[in-house]
Parts: C-alpha cells; sequence; structure tokens
C-alpha cells in the first residue's frame, strides 16, 4: 500500500507488514543468544543486588535492627515502583532500545554510590535509586525480548531469562562468602566493595546493548516503516550469515496497522478493565501472589537462619546457595513445558506444588523438627516450581495485552505487585523478632503458601493459552486496521 512518508521517516497512513512473522519465521542463532545475554542481564543484577542487601552486611557498621534491615528491602522495591512506572511509558513512546540504556545507567549509578555510603539515610537513597533502574529495566526488557524471540521459543526463553536473576542471587551469595568475611576485611569494607560487582558487570554489558536493534515490531505501530523493514532484513542477514536458513513467508501472514504515538491512560483503563477485565485480573493475582512470597522469603531468609538455627552471618551464605542454585534450574527445566503441556496448566502447577512444599514446611518449623540443612532444602523444593510460577508472571503479563502499550501494562502490573510485595520484607522482620517465638513466622509462611495457591487457581481459571502464538495472533494490536 503506498502511503505518504514525512520528513521524519514517519508513514502517515496504513502500513500493511510482514514485519511480525518474518521475526517469528527465524530459527535460533547467535543473534538471539546475543539478545539473551545483552538484556537478560538484568535479572542477574537483580538478584545479585537483593542478595547483598539480604545479607545484612552493613548492619553491624550501622548498628541497624531486623525492622530497619526490612525497610531498606522495601525501599528498593518502592524505588523499583517508580522506576517501572515512569520509565515502561517512556519506553512505549521512545522506543525499547533507549530505555534499556538509560536504566542500566541509572542502575549502576545508584548501586555504586550505594557502596560509598557514610551513613543510613545515604544507604537509603542510593538504594532506592538503584530500584529504579532495576524496575525500568523490567518493563522496557520484558518488551523488548518478546518482540525480538519467534513464537516457538519465546515461552521458555523469558521464563529462563527471568529465572536467571537467581544466577545472579548465587553469584552474590558466594561474593558475600568472600567479602563478608571479617578475617579478610574489615566490617566497614567487604559489603561496600560488594556493592560494585553490578557496576563493574553493567559497565560491560552497556557495549553489548548498543549493538541490540530496537524492536521492529515498535518501529511498525509508530509509523517507522521504513526503519522496521530495515532493522528485520538486518537481523536476517545476521541470521543467514551465521547459518540459520529462512523460511518464506507469504503475503496472506502480513498485518495492516496505523500509526499510534503515545496511548492515553483512559484508553488503557479501557483496555484492561472493559475489553480484558479477566486478564487483568489473571496477570494482577500471578504478580501480588509471587511477589508477596518472593520477597517475604527472599529478605528474610538470612535473619531465619541467624535467629532460629543461630548460623552466623557468614555461613548464612553457605545455606542460601543451593537455595539460589534451586530457583535457577527450575525455569531452566521447567521452562519448555510452558510451551508444550501450556501457560495455564503449568501456571497452576508450579503454584500449587510451591505453596504445598512450603506449607509442609511451615508445619515442621512450628514443631521444631527442622535444622539449617532441612529448613533450606524445603525452600529448595518449594522455590524450585514458585521460581518457574514466578519468572511466567512476567510472560503472562506481555503476552496477554496489545503491543503499544505493552511495556507500560507491564509497568502497571510490576509495580501493584511490589507495592504489595514491599509489604512482606517488613511484615517478616516483623515476625521474625529475636527468634523468641516460631508461631508468628509459622503464620506467616502459611500465609505467603495460601497467597501463591490462590494465584495458580486464579490463572487456570482465568488464563490464556498463548503457547506457541504470536503475539499478535495472541492480542491484536490496538492499531490494527480492521477491512
Amino acid at each position: 500500500m503506498s502511503t505518504a512518508t514525512t520528513t521524519s521517516g514517519v508513514t502517515d497512513g496504513p502500513i500493511r507488514s510482514l514485519v511480525p512473522a518474518r521475526m517469528d519465521r527465524l530459527p535460533w542463532t547467535r543473534f538471539h543468544w546475543t539478545v539473551i545475554l545483552g538484556l537478560g542481564i538484568s535479572w542477574v543484577l537483580d538478584g545479585l543486588e537483593i542478595e547483598i542487601v539480604a545479607s545484612n552486611g552493613f548492619a553491624q557498621e550501622f548498628h541497624m535492627s531486623s525492622g530497619l534491615i526490612g525497610n531498606l528491602g522495601t525501599t528498593y522495591l518502592i524505588g523499583q515502583v517508580f522506576g517501572a512506572i515512569i520509565f515502561g511509558r517512556l519506553s512505549d513512546r521512545l522506543g525499547r532500545k533507549r530505555l534499556f540504556i538509560l536504566t542500566l545507567v541509572i542502575y549502576l549509578v545508584g548501586s555504586g554510590v550505594a557502596g560509598l555510603s557514610p551513613a543510613v539515610w545515604f544507604l537509603f537513597v542510593f538504594r532506592f535509586i538503584a530500584g529504579m533502574g532495576i524496575g525500568g529495566e523490567y518493563a522496557a526488557i520484558n518488551s523488548a525480548i518478546d518482540e525480538l524471540i519467534p513464537s516457538k521459543y519465546r515461552g521458555h526463553v523469558d521464563i529462563a531469562v527471568n529465572g536467571t536473576y537467581w544466577g545472579g542471587a548465587a553469584l552474590g551469595a558466594v561474593a558475600n562468602i568472600f567479602f563478608l568475611n571479617h578475617s579478610l576485611f574489615a566490617v566497614n569494607v567487604g559489603w561496600r566493595l560488594a556493592f560494585f560487582i553490578g557496576p563493574v558487570i553493567g559497565i560491560g554489558i552497556i557495549w553489548l546493548r548498543r549493538n541490540i536493534p530496537e524492536s521492529p515490531r515498535w518501529y511498525m505501530t509508530h509509523g517507522y516503516e521504513q526503519r522496521a523493514e530495515d532493522t528485520v532484513a538486518e537481523i536476517e542477514a545476521r541470521v543467514q550469515s551465521e547459518g540459520g536458513t529462512l523460511e518464506p513467508v507469504d503475503d496472506s501472514q502480513a498485518i495492516e496497522v496505523k500509526r499510534t504515538d503515545s496511548i492515553p491512560f483512559r484508553q488503557i483503563w479501557r483496555v484492561l478493565w472493559l475489553k480484558y477485565p479477566k486478564r487483568t485480573v489473571t496477570g494482577l493475582a500471578m504478580m501480588i501472589t509471587q511477589s508477596f512470597l518472593y520477597n517475604a522469603i527472599f529478605f528474610s531468609y538470612a535473619l531465619v537462619l541467624e535467629n532460629f538455627y543461630h548460623t552466623s552471618s557468614s555461613s548464612t551464605q553457605y545455606y542460601f546457595f543451593p537455595f539460589a542454585i534451586g530457583n535457577l534450574i527450575g525455569p531452566l527445566v521447567l521452562g519448555r513445558l510452558f510451551d508444550t503441556i501450556g501457560r495455564r496448566k503449568m501456571i497452576f502447577a508450579t503454584y500449587l506444588l510451591a505453596g504445598i512444599v512450603l506449607a509442609v514446611s511451615a508445619v515442621l518449623f512450628q514443631a521444631g523438627v527442622l535444622n539449617a540443612t532441612t529448613q533450606t532444602i524445603f525452600w529448595c523444593v518449594a522455590f524450585f516450581f514458585a521460581s518457574a510460577g514466578a519468572s511466567s508472571a512476567y510472560l503472562t503479563v506481555s503476552e496477554i495485552f496489545p503491543l503499544e502499550m505493552r511495556s507500560q501494562v507491564i509497568s502497571y502490573f510490576f509495580a501493584i505487585g511490589q507495592i504489595v510485595g514491599a509489604i512482606a520484607p517488613s511484615l517478616f522482620g516483623a515476625l521474625v523478632g529475636d527468634g523468641s517465638s516460631r508461631g508468628p513466622l509459622t503464620i506467616g509462611y502459611f500465609l505467603g503458601a495460601g497467597v501463591m495457591i490462590l494465584g495458580g487457581v486464579i490463572a487456570f481459571v482465568l488464563g490464556v493459552d498463548a503457547e506457541r502464538k504470536s503475539l499478535e495472533a495472541i492480542t491484536e494490536p490496538l492499531s490494527l486496521v480492521k477491512r
């Protein structure tokens, strides 16, 4: 279809495009590994950050109570909320690539400067800034990955990438064994050095991200027809140069869209609550329940081990390491089943099994029959399933809403999940207390198990069968021209 093009390269009028079909038929090559490595590092950095804080290495220097440590975790999560909302909207408006570079820089500054904190208030401020950067990463990068990865790989790739959060957590655990060893580093030195691990990794990733293209789908729906075509052509050339074989794409697979700019909030509201209310409830349930459970356990695990099982600050890392590895393996092992057995069935299964195992551990914890090792084993088993389910929450929200508002919707659902989840570190820090009573924490564990099971049930009843389907087949773009 012939349409007018402005001097800025924006096409006015409908665009007939094969961009989605061409992207979805690509074979897996090194190009896709580059995308995963360059963008997926965000989850590694987030896991690293939270593990460093959860280890409480700074608590002795600043004389911080369990409650104050929990509040520091909550501050980081609140920063993620603000970052997701602000940068999520900008990602839909300005493009994925600009934002996934900007948000990484913000994280680097926030985390690095936090390691120089002279006082508690300073640490709180820059933990908030680091959280803003990571929150923005979640919105921009989930959108970019899902729009660049072919549909037949999207499910297990997205779940595996989100699961690498625990690779970062494991890295943080190993680092803390070294940096929190007071025979090697002074109390006021080791934890500060640990805060610089993420920024050192991130600096190298900035270069890699510069070579990752903008989403052709974003170009297409914003009127940049020629840029979309050129970007796909460049990707196809890279795929062929790496040995990939391209199948022809029939013209019947083309879609026709019109240029869209910023989507007003009233339209987003109508899409969420009038057009797709069941999908909205599903996304919220999944994000809220997994966020609450993870923040509850992750931010309090060190306090539990130290107050109830009397482990030292440095030895706690040895117990956490297998816990993190179990979380990492879960999405890698179970991820493909989300593309074969199906999204709804696997979400229900993983959420349900995680809740059941946690509930059983709560009973045994109250009975006093667990030790630090067996408590860790139960966490490993529960979060082997929970990790795959939690990773699928981001995939689900990204898939089931229109392309033009994808990043914003991810940010809103992520923000709501984190707002509710941000209660968990302070709540469970208070439930742990000084370790004199197991009752309050047992109730907390039952609460976490219950909300996780509820999230799985809601997803099974109201969810969408999105496996191996193109994004546009799951949800029509708002810009789609209907004949």
